[in-house]
């Protein structure tokens, strides 16, 4: 099908685009990388009036460190947060989920604030960033705030920011020498995960000092697996220390039912893809 017709912007700054947003409301869309937004206009989800492009904004694209944090530009494509060298030393987990984001071409695209901003609860990028506590920088004309990942994903495709701003970049605070893993479970090859999980562990000497465990499709945001993240410290990385700890993954959960699989199905899934995840991670 073919989109409705619109017209088309590229602001080549952040002030441009905000301006053009103010000035048009709620007749104007922005997109990033498109992957999300493209699909909606040609099945006429969604139309309208104006579209504008964030891609000719440089200030939004790249990472840089930023002393006990790493910034992603919220325009950074997929493929470049996935091979940025920043990104694997300090936010491996984050370099591990892009590599599970549907496929090459997708991730040549796509965008890491465009999936964020998207807020699928089934996207691979939330339960990643919400594990490793970042932050996401909004602007707006009245200047600039940051939310914290655990408050910026509100609902199903919903998240903290106001129709008149813009994600600018993402902080994601250094975790060097962590391990990690991002364990996604599909039917087909590129498919949106059944569930998958995110996990970030520093081990010291053989045991669990710290962990972060998010989850992907297990509610109507990306979730913290916080009982599992409290029973692994001071646990040695052992399969059964790992399971045991793993069984706490689905508490507090409310997943769908679809044709992929029950409520009930996703909550065994959560707890053997985390214990999975963990190990891989403790493993390096």
């Amino acid at each position: 099908m073919i989109p409705a017709q619109f017209e088309y912007v590229a602001p080549s700054t952040v002030e441009e685009a905000l301006g053009l947003l103010a000035r048009h409301g709620d007749d104007a869309k922005i997109i990033a990388g498109g992957q999300s937004l493209l699909p909606v206009l040609r099945m006429r989800l969604n139309a309208p009036e104006v579209v504008i492009d964030l891609g000719r904004i440089e200030a939004l694209k790249g990472v840089r460190d930023d002393g006990d944090a790493i910034v992603i530009g919220a325009m950074t494509t997929h493929h470049d947060v996935q091979h940025d060298p920043l990104v694997k030393e300090h936010a491996l987990l984050i370099s591990k989920a892009e590599t599970e984001v549907a496929d090459p071409q997708v991730r040549h695209r796509g965008t890491f604030g465009g999936a964020l901003a998207h807020a699928d609860p089934a996207g691979d990028l939330g339960a990643p960033a919400l594990a490793l506590d970042a932050e996401l920088v909004v602007a707006g004309q009245g200047g600039t705030r940051t939310v914290a990942a655990s408050d910026f994903f509100v609902d199903l495709f919903t998240t903290a920011m106001e129709d008149n701003e813009i994600l600018t970049e993402i902080r994601v605070p250094k975790r060097s020498g962590w391990g990690a893993h991002y364990e996604k479970f599909v039917r087909v090859a590129h498919q949106w995960p059944i569930v998958a999980v995110a996990a970030a562990v520093k081990v010291d000497g053989g045991t669990i000092s710290e962990a972060r465990v998010g989850l992907t499709n297990m509610g109507s945001t990306p979730l913290r697996a916080r009982a599992v993240e409290e029973a692994l410290v001071g646990q040695q990385a052992t399969e059964d220390a790992v399971r045991q700890a793993a069984a706490a993954a689905a508490e507090g959960t409310h997943p769908p039912s679809d044709l992929n699989g029950d409520a009930d199905y996703r909550k065994h899934l959560a707890t053997v893809l985390t214990r999975r995840a963990v190990l891989a991670a403790a493993g390096g």
